[in-house]
């Protein structure tokens, strides 16, 4: 005849918790996300834009406008490339094809 002990719950209750690397990488995941959307959700236009006071100007597209004609307007003194490519980095836009009305962040120190 077989004998089977079974643990009761005060027995269970005294086992040490134990966490495998998986469940730790999991829960620092977990911890992580939120904080990361967060950030990113209350981040204002300015702070991404490198304003540092969260101030930030914005800049609306004329009919016909192009990157290079904005360049030239908000920064004479300097190589429009070089400001073509502040303004594309600090709107996120793929091509330098703009809209009439679009609004553009003007990167600090322009």
């Amino acid at each position: 005849m077989s004998h089977t002990t079974t643990a009761g719950p005060a027995q269970l209750a005294s086992a040490p918790l134990r966490i495998t690397r998986r469940g730790r990488v999991v829960l620092a995941g977990l911890i992580a996300l939120p904080v990361l959307v967060l950030s990113l959700v209350f981040a204002t236009p300015g702070a991404q834009a490198g304003g540092e006071d969260g101030t930030v100007e914005v800049y609306t597209v004329l009919a016909g406008e192009s990157l290079w004609d904005i360049a030239e307007d908000i920064a004479p003194q300097q190589d429009p490339r070089v400001v073509i490519d502040r303004l594309l980095r600090a709107n996120a836009l793929d091509s330098a094809s703009l809209q009439p009305g679009q609004q553009l962040i003007i990167p600090a120190g322009l």
